[in-house]
C-alpha cells in the first residue's frame, strides 16, 4: 500500500504547519534582530530548529517528500527524553522551562507515529531499492 489518505496528507500538512508557524514564531525574530543569547551550543540548537522551521514550509507543499523531516523531530524528541528528561526527572531536577520540553517530547512521540504514514514508509524506504553508491550505472 503506497497510496496516502487525503486526510493523512491534511495531518502531515498540519504537522509542518505547526513547526513552520510556532519555530517561525520562537526563534525567527531573535535571528533577524541578531539577538540570539546564550551559550553557542544553545545557539546552535536555535539555529538548526530554524532550519526546520524554513523546510517545514517546504512539507506544507510536498509533504511526502519531506517526511524526513517527521522522523527527525520524532527521533531528536525521542532521544531528548532518553538522554535529558528521564534523568531531570529521576533526581527530581526538572525546572518548569524542562518540564514543558519534556510535555512537548511526549506529545510528539504520540503524535508523530500517528501522523507517519507507515504503508508509504514501508514501499518507500524499506522495500524500494537504494540509489546506486558508484558514478557507473549498471550494464554500461
Amino acid at each position: 500500500m503506497t497510496d496516502v489518505s487525503t486526510v493523512r496528507l491534511y495531518v502531515l500538512r498540519f504537522m509542518y504547519f505547526v513547526l513552520f508557524v510556532w519555530l517561525g514564531a520562537t526563534l525567527w525574530p531573535d535571528l533577524v534582530r541578531g539577538a540570539m543569547t546564550g551559550h553557542p551550543v544553545t545557539r546552535s540548537t536555535q539555529s538548526l530548529l530554524a532550519a526546520l522551521s524554513l523546510l517545514s514550509g517546504i512539507g506544507l507543499r510536498y509533504p511526502l517528500q519531506m517526511l524526513p523531516l517527521i522522523f527527525f523531530e520524532w527521533t531528536w524528541k525521542t532521544i531528548w527524553l532518553i538522554a535529558v528528561g528521564l534523568p531531570l526527572w529521576s533526581t527530581h531536577q526538572l525546572d518548569a522551562q524542562s518540564a514543558g520540553q519534556a510535555t512537548a517530547c511526549v506529545i510528539a512521540m504520540i503524535i508523530c507515529p500517528i501522523a507517519i504514514p507507515w504503508g508509504y514508509v514501508v514501499a518507500n524506504y524499506v522495500r524500494k531499492p537504494g540509489d546506486r553508491w558508484t558514478g557507473r550505472r549498471e550494464g554500461k
